[in-house]
């Protein structure tokens, strides 16, 4: 049977149809979100909860010369669907397939790129005086949900948009929840209810004697509690977005399209800042993400009829399990440490934590900023702050690491997640760059664990530091490391020489180590030995061993999960000189200085040429003359498509 999807390629095509068609267009649309995420995975429950927002923005306004920024962009699967991408929609975060977020170059219908959360009221200001300046007549519309509100960035627009009066619609996909539960005032404001002694006791006895009419009892004390929650959501966001200059509309049912359309009708003749207020429900139309929109925020392959994961054949511990379970070891024996993480309890492994130390486990929101200004705070007074946010989000406290961490020379541990290539979620979440904004701080201390094992070593030597530290590890799962190892402390800046050799030596980081053991036993069978180093430590490097080893070969490959500019080889580069070492040739293997784009790890890695293969391929060619030393050598390019 055809569906009305079929013969949909664009907001013009889907403003051929009648309302009513419109909810079945809805039914269709969550279908394909979830035939699709099912085999290749992606972000689920929020695109699901936006359907109806997607398809009622897309039949008022006129995009794209209308300007629709997505926050985030987890929730704009639709959106994508409809804008000229339906017949792609099956290659989505796939190598050279389209992003899993709004991209500009990639469709005239994505008006902002985005991918990390509160910047579209931010975004969509900027484009609202351009509108002005330049004399243009249309709409600019900014889509963000409650969680990202939580971010000061988002205040700082709309304070902005208050004051400047302008034309601008911000629609609040209201779903009570970000990735993770909402925490913080804000959160308690929007969804507050009236909870005084005098109220509450009015309230059961109302709800007594309603319950005591026959029949109809039960259905009366429904209406009145839905009655309440819709007078206090419009008193109290009300007041908050009026006081900072916007005209309030809500909230209304996100998933009425009628309702929605006629809302955006006449909030698009209005002048200055609206500000519409939606409530949603997150995974609606797909039970098991409705029932469980956390695990379905973000989620690999899975059963369509189910929602069971799809097993993989081997299930060894993921680095973020294995951060959250030592952590756990270690803070029963020390009780000044205490954990923090920005809005993703689940997503850093720090779920158990707040299970076994509540007391002790902050969320505070998505503000990462904040995350490690409250941290400094608690270590100052002799906490042991642990921080976990992913390497990608971390760049937004840079300054706070910089200036109230460091220069401080406070004991905080910074717990990287997802550190180096990411995979389907692309450049926007690559942690491809804490190498390098970290490594030039004063002070602090930067490791990365060659495997999971080393990992636990790390986390028990960073919180017995007595100045900041930071530990960087991937996505994914470990190696199967020996876990049963009793937790000891590493020497700062000691390294590990794996094999021994004499033709080069391969100076690996983190995740690229066991890389660098498979492409030198690959170089042994043509006869050529490396010497492969764990160097363990950015920051302060191994100076004995890499000096020893310079003196010993003149050809050393760097290799590392970080931008080449600044990184691991650039800090090894700088130490040969310090030292007046110039007969050693060095050539850094790195991420080259261009954006990675989405595809699997497995794949993204042998692209820039960092996997076994790549590294057997680089030293391989160095050896034999066919590679120059640094600063003369062309970096290989990397064809995506």
């Amino acid at each position: 049977m055809a569906r009305l999807l079929d013969n949909i390629d664009s907001p013009q095509d889907l403003k051929k149809l009648s309302q009513q068609d419109l909810y079945i267009l809805a039914a269709e649309i969550r279908d394909e979100i979830v035939a699709t995420t099912s085999q290749v995975g992606g972000h689920l429950a929020s695109s699901l909860g936006a359907v109806d927002i997607a398809i009622a923005i897309h039949y008022v306004f006129d995009t794209p010369k209308d300007k629709i920024i997505w926050d985030v962009g987890h929730q704009a699967y639709a959106h994508k669907i409809l804008t000229e991408r339906r017949d792609t929609f099956k290659t989505i975060r796939q190598l050279g397939g389209i992003s899993g977020f709004p991209k500009p170059s990639e469709s005239i219908y994505d008006a902002f790129g985005v991918g990390h959360s509160s910047t579209s009221i931010s975004a969509a200001m900027g484009m609202v005086v351009a509108r002005d300046l330049n004399h243009e007549n249309y709409k600019v519309i900014a889509i963000i949900g409650d969680g990202s509100l939580t971010a000061g960035l988002a205040f700082e627009g709309l304070n902005q948009a208050g004051h400047l009066k302008k034309d601008i619609i911000v629609v609040l996909n209201d779903n009570e929840m970000s990735i993770s539960q909402n925490v913080g005032a804000l959160s308690s404001f929007l969804s507050r209810k009236i909870t005084g002694r005098l109220a509450t006791r009015l309230k059961k006895e109302a709800e007594g004697f309603f319950m005591s009419i026959p029949r109809i009892g039960s259905r009366l004390v429904s209406f009145a509690k839905r009655a309440e929650d819709s007078l206090i959501a419009l008193l109290t966001p009300g007041m908050l977005f009026e006081g900072l200059g916007f005209h309030y509309i809500g909230p209304i049912d996100g998933h009425n399209i009628d309702e929605l359309i006629s809302t955006f009708s006449d909030a698009k003749e209005l002048k200055g800042p609206i500000l519409i207020h939606v409530l949603t429900k997150k995974g609606k139309g797909y039970l098991p993400a409705e029932q469980e929109p956390v695990r379905f925020h973000g989620i690999g392959p899975f059963e369509k009829e189910t929602g069971k994961a799809v097993k993989s054949k081997k299930k060894i511990a993921t680095y973020t399990e294995i951060f959250g379970q030592t952590l756990i070891e270690l803070s029963e024996k020390d009780k000044r440490i205490v954990a923090i993480t920005a809005a993703m309890p689940e997503g850093t492994g720090l779920d158990r934590f707040a299970q076994a130390f509540p007391e002790r486990f902050f969320d505070v929101g998505i503000a990462e900023q904040h995350a490690v200004t409250f941290a400094a705070g608690l270590s100052k007074q002799g906490f042991i702050p642990v921080v976990a946010i992913y390497s990608t989000f971390l760049q937004r406290a840079y300054d706070e690491i910089l200036h109230d961490v460091c220069l401080q020379n406070l004991p905080v541990v910074f717990a990287i997640d997802r550190a180096g290539i990411v995979g389907a979620d692309g450049p926007t979440h690559h942690g491809l760059f804490d190498l390098s904004y970290l490594r030039h701080m004063p002070d602090i201390v930067v490791m990365a664990p060659k495997d999971e094992g080393e990992l636990r070593h790390m986390l028990k030597t960073a919180v017995e530091c007595k100045g900041p530290v930071a530990v960087r590890y991937p996505k994914g799962e470990g190696y199967g490391a020996d876990l049963s190892q009793p937790l000891k402390k590493i020497a700062i800046g000691q390294s590990e020489i794996l094999r021994d050799g004499n033709d080069a030596a391969i100076l690996a980081i983190g995740s690229t180590v066991y890389s660098a053991i498979e492409a030198s036993v690959r170089l042994e069978k043509q006869g050529l030995q490396t010497t492969v180093v764990n160097s363990r430590f950015v920051k302060p490097m191994d100076e004995d061993t890499m000096i020893s080893i310079a003196r010993k070969t003149d050809k050393i490959i760097t290799v590392e999960e970080n931008v080449l500019q600044g990184g691991f080889g650039s800090a090894v580069l700088e130490l040969l000189e310090q030292h007046g070492i110039t007969e050693c040739k060095v050539k850094r293997m790195g991420i080259a200085d261009e954006f990675v784009e989405h595809g699997s790890q497995k794949e993204l890695r042998g692209i820039v040429g960092i996997d076994a293969q790549g590294i057997e391929k680089t030293v391989a060619e160095m050896i034999k003359g066919q590679v120059k030393h640094e600063g003369k050598a062309s970096e290989r390019k990397r064809a995506y498509r």
